[in-house]
């Protein structure tokens, strides 16, 4: 098999359907640039999408992997998790060779957020899929004359079968920002995080691999991002969510890869890059 990219209408909003050599398959939003769908070579979906998810622009489209720039969550007077989610990407280039697939959209300042947010950006997002792994990279450029910062996020909610049955390592003595009791700062003990409430922390300085089981296994790993989210909405938060039905929180971890303590400083002209790895081990 021959690894493909194809454009697609994917709940009426177009998007590109890549197909790597082994038959591992993803389905990317051009609408948020935004990957909403990984299929391993055994065509199991590893990303939760919900089945709510509202596809027409009007709020961010539940699942997948969003973006979040160039503010994370509530941390600034911007809106919730930044300028870019509700909007379309430019197609910033495409490769298939070697068993694998490759696209990368891309979205520049425009009146629009500037409104928002007076600075001149370049921010592209990669994809590649290969046989059992996705790898996802955000790069921002600073194209204006003066520096910004900014916080931001690849927002990855994994699809599993039952989460008070997830457990996720490689947070262990780290410090993090716990959102759901108050913004406590406090520091994890515990030789594995396991879900059994709301669970909203920031876990800083994380930069070694994570490893997601339970239902299979999922090796995580990031780089250039300096900090890790562990979100899980529970009952009673996920009831007041409109785009997502009553128990779908049962089916769903966001473990993200973040700038969120400390922003990002680019001086004119002066780029970053983060990337988030997920590899399915079973």
């Amino acid at each position: 098999m021959k690894p493909s990219i194809e454009t697609i209408d994917f709940h009426g909003i177009e998007a590109f359907r890549l197909q790597a050599a082994s038959g591992a398959r993803a389905i990317v939003s051009r609408l948020g640039g935004q990957v909403l769908s990984w299929q391993t070579a055994d065509q199991r979906e590893r990303l939760f999408l919900s089945e709510r998810a509202v596809f027409d622009g009007s709020r961010s489209i539940r699942g997948g992997i969003p973006v979040c720039f160039p503010q994370f969550s509530g941390l600034g007077e911007l809106p919730k998790h930044g300028l870019l989610r509700t909007v379309p990407w430019d197609d910033a280039g495409q490769n298939c060779r070697d068993g694998y697939a490759m696209l990368s959209l891309a979205r520049d300042a425009d009146a629009a957020s500037r409104a928002l947010w007076p600075h001149e950006f370049h921010v592209e997002v990669t994809v590649v899929l290969e046989a059992n792994r996705l790898d996802v990279e955000l790069s921002v450029d600073n194209t204006g004359d003066g520096p910004f910062s900014f916080t931001g996020a690849l927002h990855s909610y994994l699809r599993v079968k039952e989460v008070e049955q997830t457990h996720l390592q490689g947070l262990t003595g780290l410090e993090f920002r716990d959102a759901a009791k108050g913004n406590q700062i406090r520091r994890d003990g515990a030789a594995e995080l396991t879900v059994e409430d709301e669970v909203d922390r920031v876990y800083h300085r994380a930069t070694k691999p994570l490893l997601l089981s339970g239902d299979g296994n999922l090796a995580i790993h990031h780089e250039g991002f300096p900090d890790a989210v562990v979100w899980n909405p529970w009952e009673k938060l996920c009831a007041t969510l409109p785009d997502m039905a009553p128990l779908e929180f049962r089916r769903m971890l966001c473990v993200e890869a973040a700038v969120a303590r400390q922003p990002i400083a680019l001086a004119a002209g002066e780029s970053w890059y983060g990337r988030q790895s997920f590899v399915a081990l079973s």
